[in-house]
């Protein structure tokens, strides 16, 4: 996660919040935000950071299934009623995989 975050910052983004949980209910999983950070231009980027030791199985990236981005949207809407008006947002991944780190601007979409 340290080093997604200093790659992100080295490219202008700014760290809002790290980590960022938020609980479901007893019979749902809730949802995490490895990195929330804002651009530039004022637009909220959730990062989910995933790191693998190599590319076998698919990758880090692969590891991003559609119940992860569930769960990390779930937890990007919780964050988003601390704004009266929220900004514009988008879900990154940043996947690790061995020395090599790939950055994936707008993943995927919430709806």
């Amino acid at each position: 996660e340290d080093v997604a975050l200093a790659h992100l910052q080295e490219a202008g983004l700014r760290l809002v919040e790290r980590n960022y949980r938020v609980a479901a209910g007893p019979s749902r999983r809730g949802g995490e935000v490895d990195l929330i950070l804002r651009e530039p231009d004022g637009t909220l980027v959730f990062v989910e950071v995933r790191a693998r030791a190599d590319r076998r199985h698919g990758g880090a990236a692969a590891s991003v299934t559609a119940s992860k981005q569930r769960r990390l949207i779930y937890a990007a809407q919780h964050y988003l009623l601390r704004h009266a008006s929220p900004p514009p947002c988008r879900f990154d991944v940043v996947a690790i995989d061995g020395h090599e780190l790939d950055w994936l601007q707008g993943a995927f979409e919430a709806g």
